[in-house]
């Protein structure tokens, strides 16, 4: 078989001092962190779409990356692209992979012939991963890319291509059932508007609870047990899409009464368009119980789109996996690298680079992380500034003890009169940065 990175190895652990860019310095997927491996923790996924199919193309520009397995005819180009992956995720250590069914089989003349297209690289990739042991994190549908699905897929006005794209959805769950996918992910790309002058939003809205209904109806018929997700986006492409931020997801399952149905799909990216903090996303979903997954990446505070640049920054990154480690971690979902490699990265030793780079924050914040929850003084302050709650007064308030008028008698037969109490943010800061300076690896 032919081998796509003849001159690369097994990216493995080297330690904090190497000198070796295609080893990991901080990453040991069998070392113990809090009582489970860091692949345990951190459960890392490649995405096919990005590391694969992206060749580097803008829309102010041509493709600059011409790799070896974007040429021939589209199914014997999708043959040798799984080739390709699989031999980079062996490479890279990895022990999951995510798809859009556009990624891993290319569109065919008709419905008919997409399927086809579909069942046969799923097929071989069965093979590849009961050879390989590398596992399907989450599988997902392309209804955005193709032109059919300019107007949204779901929320279309034409109800032809709203059946269309419940059909691709259906084959596309059925793959990633198939294939053991630990979650099925629904990303509505062009679930929005671009103007309120063309759309009547009471019947788009309609029409995306009824699509998720139709979802959920197919995971039980068919007997998936993944968890499915749903993945918040603020806008781009659409002007506005109707799954915003986690916030407005949860509101909308709420109402349509399938909050228990659904995870989040959390993009750090997404949540910054949003003018979320990625951290805000994380402790929101956490807070709801609707926390299921990561797509790690960032953006540029410069740009205003979505860059889906490699993770960089261990101060960020800490603070996020210290509060998915207070939750207990996750159970399905995991860290997927949504991310992709900038226009002037051209060789192939620049996908290992940025998964190697990417890979080292993760594990380097997940020891962060782990050290402040162990030693919990971030905890103890935080509990001890909300202590009060604890007492008489701050239990019958939650209990529904008090109405407003009993609340004020207390306040004046007490002769209460709060005084301010000090946030101590710089404190709180400072003991994050004293343990990204401690010299543990």
């Amino acid at each position: 078989m032919k081998h796509y990175f003849p001159n690369m190895g097994q990216i493995k652990y080297a330690g904090p001092n190497t000198d070796n860019q295609l080893a990991y310095r901080f990453y040991d997927p069998d070392k113990i962190v809090l009582g489970k491996t860091m692949a345990e923790h951190l459960r890392i996924a490649v995405c096919y779409w990005h590391t694969f199919c992206a060749n580097g193309a803008d829309p102010f520009g041509a493709a600059t990356r011409n790799f070896s397995w974007q040429h021939d005819t589209p199914l014997k180009a999708a043959e040798q692209k799984l080739d390709a992956a699989f031999e980079f995720f062996i490479k890279l250590n990895v022990p999951f992979f995510t798809f859009h069914d556009r990624d891993l089989a290319p569109e065919g003349d008709n419905f008919a012939a997409s399927v086809d297209n579909l069942k046969h690289m799923v097929d071989l990739t069965q093979n590849k991963i009961e050879t390989t042991g590398i596992k399907l994190l989450w599988g997902t549908a392309n209804c955005f890319s193709h032109p059919r699905y300019m107007a949204g897929a779901a929320t279309n006005p034409d109800p032809e291509i709203f059946a269309y794209a419940a059909a691709q959805v259906k084959y596309a769950m059925e793959a990633t059932k198939t294939l053991s996918g630990e979650n099925y992910l629904i990303w509505g790309g062009r679930e929005g508007y671009e103007t309120l002058l063309n759309t009547n939003l009471k019947q788009e809205l309609a029409q995306l609870e009824r699509f998720l209904n139709l979802v959920v109806e197919h995971k039980h018929k068919i007997g998936f047990k993944g968890t499915l997700l749903l993945e918040p986006k603020p806008c781009e492409p659409t002007k506005h899409q109707y799954d915003f931020d986690c916030a407005n997801v949860y509101a909308f399952l709420q109402k349509t009464g399938l909050e228990k149905e659904f995870k989040i799909n959390i993009e750090a990216n997404h949540a910054t368009l949003a003018k979320h903090s990625f951290e805000h996303e994380i402790v929101y979903a956490i807070t709801n119980d609707i926390f299921g997954s990561v797509d790690i990446n960032r953006g540029d505070p410069q740009l205003g789109w979505d860059t889906d640049q490699f993770p960089n920054s261990v101060e960020e990154i800490s603070c996020i996996i210290y509060n998915i480690l207070q939750h207990d971690g996750f159970t399905t979902g995991g860290f997927n690298f949504d991310a992709k490699l900038r226009r002037q990265s051209v060789d192939l030793e620049d996908l290992f680079y940025a998964h190697i780079g990417g890979i080292d924050v993760l594990a380097k914040s997940l020891l962060v992380a782990a050290d402040m929850l162990a030693e919990n003084h971030l905890q103890d302050l935080v509990t001890n500034r909300y202590k009060n709650w604890q007492d008489k007064l701050g239990h019958e308030i939650l209990t529904g003890h008090h109405s407003l008028d009993s609340l004020t008698d207390e306040i004046v037969t007490q002769a209460i009169e709060p005084t301010p109490v000090s946030g101590h943010q710089e404190l709180y800061e400072n003991i994050v940065n004293q343990y990204l300076w401690k010299d543990k690896n």
